[in-house]
Formats: C-alpha cells, structure tokens, sequence
C-alpha cells in the first residue's frame, strides 16, 4: 500500500497553502490601512479643533514646513479617500481569495474521499 498523495492532490493543498498565504498577507495590508486611516482621521479632528490661525506645520521626512490649515485638512481628505478606496479593493481580493479557497478545498475533500475507500 502505498500512502503517498496523488501529484492532484499535492498540488490542490499547494495551492491551498499558496492561498492562505495570499490571505493572510491581504490582513496584514487592510490592518495596515486601517490604522493609517484612524491616524488620518485623528489628524483632521485636531485640525478641524484647532484655531483658523494656529500655526501649523506639516512634516516631510525630517523637516518641518509651515503650512496651511486649510490644506492640510484637504489634503488628509483626500488621503483618506484613496486610503478607503485601496481598503475596498483589498476587501474584494480577501473575497475572492476565501471564495477560491472554499473551492479548492471541496475539491481537495472529494479528492480525499475518492482515495480513501481505494486505500482500505
């Protein structure tokens, strides 16, 4: 008898793996822009706070510029916008990535179920 998978089946839990990966890297990306999101978020409320005529300075590297309050609210705005938009779009990979994973998986089960009863 001989325990070893077919090249089918090795490659379906291949691919499995391969999606799981997929996945989790898609998790670490959406936490990721989730947290830049709350930061930005965070940014706006305090300036939108603060005084039409504080002073306000924006930091680029390691310098800081004085700048525009009105700017910058815009700026983070708009930050925040493609921030959401590139959050969507990893939240249909994530779909689509579990939905393949949901198939493959099946697959592999049938696969499983088919072998068993030939090994016994």
């Amino acid at each position: 008898m001989s325990t070893e998978l077919p090249p089918q089946v090795q490659n379906q839990i291949a691919q499995l793996q391969q999606l799981q990966q997929q996945a989790q890297a898609l998790l670490s990306q959406k936490s990721q822009i989730e947290m830049v999101i709350r930061e930005t978020e965070s940014a706006v409320k305090e300036l939108e706070a603060s005084d039409e005529g504080a002073v306000i300075y924006k930091s680029v590297g390691e310098v800081l510029f004085k700048a525009e309050r009105a700017k910058l609210i815009e700026e983070f705005k708009d930050k925040k916008e493609v921030l959401n938009l590139r959050l969507k779009t990893l939240t249909t990979q994530e779909e689509r990535i579990q939905k393949r994973f949901t198939q493959l998986q099946e697959q592999l089960q049938q696969s499983l179920g088919q072998k068993v009863p030939e090994a016994a």
